[in-house]
């Protein structure tokens, strides 16, 4: 259990693709927990591994955390997260990350998704998500392509 440093801005293992992990042994499981860590100290709700430095297909997130009235801890580890289908309902959403403090900005998002993944165990799961938790799923994974979201920004006001 450790808080790491996490990579801002121009870094460049922000725009570098991730790995995908072979083999969940007791770093990897020491890097989610580490990861989830970093992201509660930091007040975030998410958190790919490329933003503490590591080249891993590795995110972590708690949407739950964001009620304010009631904080709880209900974290989500995935390991080689793919996003399978998306809806073609669109969201905007003023988003922003932990790479880029005090940034702000609106971003189109899919309403709706599902994602495979691997949890910590090996086990693989699917998951259908919306609202709040698509768009972080959306977000986090978009860090393993070395995509940010101010790349959706650009895009927008081509």
């Amino acid at each position: 259990m450790a808080i790491r440093q996490i990579r801002y801005r121009e870094d460049e293992i922000l725009t570098k693709k991730a790995k995908l992990i072979e083999n969940i042994d007791d770093k990897v499981k020491e890097l989610a927990q580490d990861m989830l860590d970093t992201m509660y100290e930091n007040d975030g709700i998410g958190l790919a591994a490329c933003q503490v430095g590591m080249l891993k297909s590795l995110v972590v997130y708690d949407v739950s955390y964001i009620d304010e009235k009631r904080p709880k801890k209900v974290p989500v580890v995935m390991v080689n997260p793919k996003i399978t289908s998306r809806s073609k309902s669109m969201v905007i959403v003023e988003e922003g990350c932990l790479s880029f403090p005090n940034v702000f900005e609106k971003v189109e998002r899919h309403e709706k998704i599902t994602v495979e993944y691997l949890d910590l165990n090996g086990k693989r799961h699917v998951k259908h998500a919306k609202g709040i938790e698509a768009v972080c799923i959306q977000h986090e994974v978009d860090h393993l392509s070395g995509v940010v979201f101010l790349d959706y920004v650009k895009i927008q006001h081509s």
